[in-house]
């Protein structure tokens, strides 16, 4: 898969078949969109592709008004969207820029633009709330009609659903936020998760005895918060159990970066610089400020305590169901 930071990269494929949106965590409604773009796209000879915006408009128009608490909270990094892209079949993304130049666009200029001139689309996927253009006073119906009178296709994509739930990023957000990973897996269709390579840190657990793998989450405001039991791939043939701590980190410093910090069970080795993916299974609890490193030793070692006996549930539920 090619990634596109902007438009005009002589590189990008000359006959596109496009859908358009921020598809922030994947969800399944994601994937059933992309799924239908790749089919439409290999039907007319066509090259799939995701055209998707940083920052986040949301974020753009929160800092703009001075109000940074108003931005989305994010469920995925820009990394892990794109690996997601790559697998369900979309060859080339465009990475465009939100700023004041975009926003400021009418719905004519926006398809003329960036949608007809510089992508090069003859087809287009969207889904049932798509909005475009300045104040998002376009509609679908309005993006049908200059579409068609350039020559080329438009449709409109249903909501997906699970029971009477709409599966949107919404929906998936207001999961991970009250803890409930089992109901963000059956929106995601797989288990939360986060992908980076394993930096370098204060070495802080290592010095408390228990040794962690730091990731950094690129977004200032994450969807999740908190200890959660985790699985980790990518640091041998099979997953390993663990127990992961994602934010801030207020035990031991004030307003820091976002990091996922995961302590695996029962290994050792240099995983610096590995490319990794983390599995959030299970909240065990919030985060918390603890007043010395005997009570967050405490804390931690609590957490892996209820960690092996969540796996230890989860075996013994699973040898229940094979019998």
């Amino acid at each position: 898969m090619r990634v596109f930071r902007g438009l005009h990269h002589k590189a990008l494929a000359l006959q596109a078949a496009l859908t358009i949106g921020n598809f922030d965590g994947m969800h399944r409604g994601h994937q059933a969109m992309m799924q239908h773009l790749v089919q439409n796209a290999k039907a007319r000879g066509l090259t799939p592709t995701v055209l998707t915006f940083e920052p986040h408009p949301r974020d753009f128009f929160a800092t703009l008004t001075g109000h940074p608490d108003q931005a989305p909270a994010h469920i995925s990094t820009l990394r892990d969207k794109l690996c997601a892209l790559r697998d369900v079949g979309i060859e080339q993304v465009v990475v465009l820029r939100f700023d004041q130049r975009i926003a400021a666009l009418s719905p004519e200029e926006f398809v003329d633009r960036i949608v007809l001139r510089g992508i090069r689309a003859q087809f287009v996927l969207v889904g049932d709330d798509f909005r475009f253009g300045a104040r998002r006073a376009g509609d679908f119906a309005q993006f049908q009609a200059l579409m068609q009178a350039s020559g080329g296709e438009a449709r409109q994509m249903p909501a997906i659903t699970e029971t009477t739930l709409r599966i949107s990023s919404s929906a998936v957000r207001q999961a991970l936020q009250a803890g409930d990973m089992g109901t963000a897996q059956i929106l995601l269709g797989r288990p939360y998760r986060i992908s980076g390579h394993v930096l370098h840190g204060a070495k802080l657990g290592r010095q408390l005895g228990f040794p962690t793998l730091n990731l950094r989450f690129d977004r200032a405001r994450p969807a999740l918060a908190g200890v959660f039991v985790s699985r980790v791939f990518g640091l041998g043939d099979t997953p390993l159990p663990a127990v992961s701590s994602l934010g801030t980190r207020p035990a031991v410093e004030a307003n820091g970066r976002i990091l996922l910090e995961t302590h695996v069970f029962d290994w050792s080795g240099d995983a610096y610089g590995k490319l990794v993916q983390v599995e959030l299974l299970h909240k065990l609890r919030d985060e918390a400020h603890y007043p010395d490193l005997a009570q967050l030793t405490a804390a931690i070692e609590n957490d892996g305590v209820q960690a092996r006996a969540w796996f230890g549930q989860l075996a013994r539920q699973t040898t229940r169901d094979r019998i």
